[in-house]
């Protein structure tokens, strides 16, 4: 009987047949033990030299990694063994013995995995992160779909841009300049004039020369569009919204953030009102001019910084600790791997808190000072959420570091009704929105401010003639999500091929 590893659990006690791929291997005089991954999960079979014979006991061992075959044996439940069960075999079939595999169990520099990203998928931990990816995208389209949105698409060919031209790929179009879209956002407006409430959900194109670790060139936008929402609105669903995809694939990969080594101690707070807070009570909390709960960011970052100092002492000794206790021998061999990979863990740890440990000083220092007026940059988001558990919603922006369309406050012009949603854990900005201008003539005003050409826009100038509401929306970046919950150091690891300056290959 075929059957995909997800599904063991109702085979127990049956013989079955798995399809699959050698992703670790080990050996003994009479045993051969082959962690096999069907794409579904992954499951230990145990090969037998007295049930197998020497012949083909012989070759399941001489199979190198990556190697596809099919499995037959029994299922027996073991809770030690990856997936909670294991597969005593009875035969089997080799489709490809691989030889030397590039990507060894060793380690190996970021350059060279994603130059072999195509066989970097394979390993566990990008196998766990892409099925995630999936959960949160099923989460999205069940979130709106539930919520009675309309899934519109937005074109990737452009002829305007939502915010300029600096930062976009230009193209010919039969003879006339367009552009690879930054945002679906003035599409869905008038699509949600159609329908009410739409969401697009599709690729996005940037052409920054960025290299840091929250930027893509090429990434994903889920963009909902609302007629009849103001920005308090749009908060409101911001929340509800985010709420709902973190609880539902924390609710469903479980097994996946355990790979992930994943603390879900902060995504479990989800559940907690967010925090919302004006512009300018942010930039007071940043510069260490508010309290929040009795606390300064200044204070509590020279306190990060000196936990720290002590955190990369006590693994340093740690390992030296460790490192002596081998090298006196007496260990047997299953004491001495547990040590060793306790101290590749404690090495991984150091890397992370040394680069916190740079980091810390240049926030403190941007943090004082930061000058009124001003965007956010990471450095500014990762202080300001260092004070809460939960994500922060900033809104009423200075209307000159938002795009042309948001709707200025009616009770302070100089503020436009713009908010970022920045998460926990030095994410940043996920969700970026606002309720969006429905006065005509301010419109023309902020494109002539901004410098783009008119002629591109008046079809947008036509919502606001016929028919104009009060409308809002927001965009997120798929990938940045995804790397929020699976905790990563950079986005690149969230889409299966990664497009960033500097890199278009694979």
């Amino acid at each position: 009987m075929k059957v995909e590893i997800k599904d063991l659990s109702t085979h127990v006690g049956q013989e079955v047949e798995l399809h699959g791929w050698v992703q670790n291997k080990r050996e003994s005089k009479t045993l051969t033990f082959v962690i096999l991954r069907d794409g579904s999960g992954f499951c230990q079979c145990i090969f037998d030299l007295n049930v197998l014979g020497e012949e083909a006991f012989n070759e399941v061992s001489a199979l190198g990694l990556e190697s596809s075959l099919s499995v037959k044996g029994k299922v027996v439940a073991d809770e030690r063994q990856v997936g909670g069960f294991e597969i005593h075999a009875t035969g089997f079939h080799v489709y490809q013995n691989c030889g030397e595999y590039p990507i060894a169990k060793k380690e190996h520099g970021v350059e060279f995995l994603m130059d072999h990203r195509h066989l970097w998928l394979r390993s566990k931990r990008q196998w766990a992160i892409m099925r995630v990816r999936n959960a949160v995208i099923f989460s999205i389209h069940n979130f709106f779909q539930k919520e009675g949105f309309v899934q519109m698409d937005a074109p990737i060919f452009t002829g305007n841009a939502c915010e300029g031209t600096t930062e976009l790929f230009e193209t010919d179009f039969f003879g006339q300049p367009a552009y690879l879209t930054q945002s679906g956002q003035l599409y869905g407006e008038a699509m949600a004039m159609a329908m009410g409430k739409i969401y697009t959900f599709g690729p996005t194109f940037r052409a920054e020369k960025s290299k840091t670790r929250r930027h893509l060139a090429e990434f994903w936008m889920i963009e909902p569009e609302m007629a009849f929402f103001d920005i308090f609105d749009d908060m409101d669903l911001i929340e509800q919204f985010v709420r709902y995809v973190i609880t539902d694939v924390m609710s469903r990969c479980k097994e996946e953030l355990e790979i992930l080594e994943r603390d879900t101690t902060v995504l479990e707070k989800i559940s907690n009102p967010f925090i919302r807070l004006t512009y300018d009570d942010a930039v007071a909390i940043i510069k260490g001019e508010k309290e929040v709960n009795g606390r300064k960011t200044i204070e509590v970052l020279e306190e990060d910084l000196r936990n720290t100092v002590q955190q990369i002492a006590d693994l340093k000794a740690d390992i030296e600790s460790r490192e002596t206790a081998i090298n006196a021998g007496g260990m047997k061999k299953g004491q001495v791997n547990f040590n060793l990979n306790a101290i590749d863990k404690n090495k991984n740890t150091i890397k992370q808190l040394e680069e916190d440990e740079r980091n810390i000083p240049q926030w403190i220092e941007s943090a004082k000072n930061f000058t009124y007026g001003g965007d956010f940059g990471g450095s500014d988001e990762t202080v300001l959420t260092r004070m809460f558990e939960v994500p922060v919603m900033v809104y009423d922006w200075p209307h000159e570091v938002k795009a042309f369309y948001l709707k200025r406050n009616p009770d302070n012009p100089k503020l436009a009704r713009g908010v970022d949603l920045l998460a926990p854990e030095g994410y940043g900005e996920v969700v970026g929105g606002g309720e969006r201008e429905t006065n005509e003539q301010m419109l023309i005003e902020k494109i002539n401010e901004h410098g783009l050409p008119m002629e591109a826009f008046e079809w947008y100038l036509d919502l606001r003639r016929f028919g104009s509401v009060p409308h809002a929306g927001f965009g997120l970046g798929l990938e940045r999500m995804v790397a929020w919950i699976c905790h990563l150091p950079h986005v690149r690891e969230t889409i299966p091929f990664p497009r960033m300056y500097g890199r278009i290959e694979p």
